[in-house]
C-alpha cells in the first residue's frame, strides 16, 4: 500500500497514523497490537486499499511517531487505547467505518465498540475475545503459563529486562506465539524501531502491571473503568478470529462469548495460525474485512 504517514492531535496524544486509499470511500480503521505497530497491517491494508477501501493504521500509544501531550500520565491500561481509539476516530469525523484491532488494538476495539457503536458499521478482533481485561477474571492453568511475561513484568526484574533489550524480548515473544511463521529479521527490525520510541516501556510494563491490579491507572480513566468492570452487550456486528496455534492468548479464551453480541457475531479458529493472523495469513484476514464491511452471513 502506498501511504502517507499523518498525525491527528486527540485530547491526550499526538496521534501517527498510515492512510491510503480513496479519502470518500468506506474507511477501514486497523489497530495494531503489542508487541508490533503499523506495519503489521501492511498486506492486508494493501488489498484493502485494492478493492477500493480508505485505510487507516495508527500507531498506539508509546508506538513508532505517535507522542503524548503534555503530562498525560505515560498509561497502557485498556481503558485508555480504547479511549485513543475513540479520539482517533471523533477527530477525524469518521462514521459508519470498520474497526479492525488485533492482540491491544483487538481489546480497544471493543472498547470502542461500547462507546461510539453510531459510528461504526462492524468489527473485526483478532487473537482476543471479548470481556476479558479485568484482574479478577478467570485462568486455565495452561493460560496462566503462557501469561508468563505478565507475571515477569509485575517485577522490577521483567521491567529491567525490558528496558535493557526489547528488541530481543520482543524477538523471542513472536517465535514463541507464532510457532509455525518463520518471519524475516527485516520484517521484524522494520517493526522493531518503533518500540524504540521513549515511553513505549513505561507504557508496557503499567499496561499489564494495571491489568492485574498491580498499578494504579490515570484517574481521567476512573469513571471509564467502572463501566468497563462488567462487560456490556455489544451493538456492532463482529467477526473474531483466533488462531489455532496462537501462543500468547488461547483459543479457548475467545470461547463462548456469542451471547455479548446483540447485531450479529461469527468466531473462526484459523488451523496453522498463531497469533499474527495478519501476517501470517492475511487473506484471511482481509476475507474476513471484507465480509464485516459487506455484512456478516452469520447474525444472531
Amino acid at each position: 500500500m502506498n501511504s502517507t504517514l499523518k498525525t491527528v492531535t486527540t485530547p491526550a496524544l499526538e496521534m501517527a497514523f498510515e492512510e491510503g486509499g480513496v479519502r470518500d470511500a468506506t474507511t477501514f480503521v486497523l489497530v495494531h497490537g503489542w508487541p508490533d505497530d503499523a506495519r503489521t497491517w501492511r498486506a492486508v491494508a494493501a488489498r484493502l486499499v485494492g478493492e477500493g477501501y480508505r485505510v487507516l493504521c495508527p500507531y498506539l500509544r508509546g508506538f513508532g511517531p505517535t507522542r503524548f501531550r503534555d503530562s498525560v500520565m505515560r498509561s497502557g491500561q485498556i481503558s485508555a487505547l480504547g479511549q485513543d481509539v475513540v479520539d482517533f476516530v471523533e477527530a477525524l469525523d469518521l462514521r459508519d467505518l470498520v474497526l479492525v484491532g488485533h492482540d491491544w488494538g483487538a481489546r480497544a476495539a471493543y472498547v470502542a465498540a461500547v462507546l461510539i457503536p453510531d459510528r461504526l458499521r462492524a468489527m473485526v478482533a483478532l487473537s482476543v475475545g471479548y470481556g476479558t481485561n479485568t484482574p479478577d477474571q478467570t485462568l486455565s492453568f495452561d493460560q496462566a503459563r503462557q501469561y508468563w511475561y505478565h507475571w515477569y513484568f509485575a517485577l522490577e526484574r521483567g521491567r529491567q529486562a525490558l528496558e535493557r533489550d526489547r528488541r530481543d524480548f520482543a524477538r523471542r515473544l513472536w517465535r514463541l506465539w507464532s510457532p509455525s511463521w518463520r518471519f524475516t529479521e527485516e520484517e521484524f527490525e522494520a517493526t522493531a524501531a518503533s518500540f524504540d520510541n521513549p515511553d513505549w516501556v513505561q507504557v508496557t510494563i503499567h499496561s499489564y502491571r494495571h491489568r492485574w491490579g498491580h498499578a494504579p491507572g490515570d484517574p481521567r480513566y476512573d469513571a471509564l473503568e467502572q463501566r468497563l468492570a462488567t462487560p456490556e452487550k455489544v451493538e456492532v456486528p463482529t467477526l473474531v478470529l483466533h488462531g489455532a496455534e496462537d501462543g500468547a492468548t488461547l483459543p479457548e479464551t475467545s470461547e463462548g462469548k456469542a451471547s455479548f453480541f446483540t447485531n450479529g457475531y461469527r468466531r473462526e479458529v484459523l488451523a496453522g495460525v498463531g497469533h499474527f493472523p495478519q501476517r501470517e495469513r492475511p487473506q484471511a484476514v482481509v476475507a474476513a474485512c471484507l465480509e464485516a464491511a459487506r455484512g456478516l452471513r452469520t447474525r444472531l
